[in-house]
């Protein structure tokens, strides 16, 4: 059996056998690449071009759209080329590479839908104190410390995984370097303080989820009680898409990582990979901001300076 020092590389799963399928499979990620670097790309355009969004709703936003391209951009290129050149390898430091950042981007990511989360709580039930509670350098705080969150933890999860001995082989049940499907190569029991890990992680993200649920039980409560029903629509149609977009990228997160190692379905762990890993990204610009007013009229505005500059 190999061990971690003998592994140069590892093979990673391949998305289809056949090679027609392969190549549709590279088209399809294809589309699906551009499309989030589109929205995200649009999103990030507007939000740093018009002045009347640079408020901390909008500031989030932005960071939430530069971490969706960092983390599709952390899966899909390697996904692509394995798709179109038919290979399946990946170097050993571009898999640790390749973990390091999916899980700074992942992290990151949940600590801004947290901080979002609070930050529609203080707009809509103090909106009295919303000017000194998420005044410039708070969010500037807060940003700072989703980003060092992200840092951390995937510095943590990073060197605990690759530090294990691995002795059973070099073939990644995944389409990319996910951290249960690495555990799966380690030696018998040595894998346990990267689990401990995940699961103190895991309680943490379980209490970010918490306070997201009572931060929004707390909206909803004041949403009910406004008198104007443009208004209750208003909140609403913010509010639910950000709590269905945690929901979905929560439970699909903790099935990936928590999941007993015994309970394995290939192609349901890659569905499941593509679902927290590929979706989200992609969606988060028609959830969050393309159904929104303002980031509407700042593309045109955008657009419109664009076509008018060109020769």
């Amino acid at each position: 059996m190999p061990n971690s020092s003998s592994i140069s590389e590892f093979l990673l799963l391949p998305l289809a056998d056949m090679r027609q399928l392969q190549l549709l499979h590279f088209w399809l990620l294809l589309g699906i690449y551009l499309a989030a670097l589109l929205g995200n790309g649009l999103i990030s355009t507007a939000v740093a071009c018009d002045q009347r969004l640079h408020t901390p709703m909008y500031f989030f936003l932005l960071n939430l759209a530069l971490l969706d391209l960092g983390c599709i951009s952390t899966t899909l290129p390697k996904a692509m080329a394995s798709a179109l050149w038919d290979t399946r390898a990946i170097s050993y430091a571009g898999c640790a590479a390749q973990l390091f950042f999916l899980f700074f981007f992942l992290s990151a990511e949940f600590s801004f839908l947290t901080i979002m989360s609070y930050d529609r709580y203080t707009a809509i039930c103090k909106p009295l104190h919303y000017g000194t509670l998420m005044d410039s350098r708070a969010c500037a705080t807060m940003a700072a410390a989703a980003w060092g969150t992200g840092l951390l933890i995937s510095l943590l999860h990073t060197a605990s995984t690759f530090s294990l001995p691995l002795c059973q082989g070099n073939v990644v049940n995944q389409f990319f370097c996910e951290v249960p499907q690495i555990l799966k190569l380690s030696c018998s029991a040595s894998y346990l303080r990267e689990v401990v890990l995940l699961f103190f992680g895991s309680s943490l993200v379980f209490g970010c989820f918490v306070f997201i649920v009572v931060s929004y039980v707390q909206i909803f409560k004041t949403v009910l009680r406004m008198p104007s029903e443009q208004g209750r629509h208003k909140a609403f149609s913010t509010c639910l898409p950000h709590l269905a977009v945690v929901s979905f990228f929560l439970s699909t997160v903790f099935y990936a990582y928590l999941k007993p190692p015994s309970i394995s379905f290939p192609s349901m762990d890659l569905m499941v990979a593509l679902l927290y890993s590929v979706v989200p990204p992609t969606l988060n610009p028609v959830i969050y901001s393309m159904r929104n007013r303002e980031i509407k009229h700042a593309l045109r505005k955008v657009l419109q300076c664009t076509i008018f500059q060109l020769p």
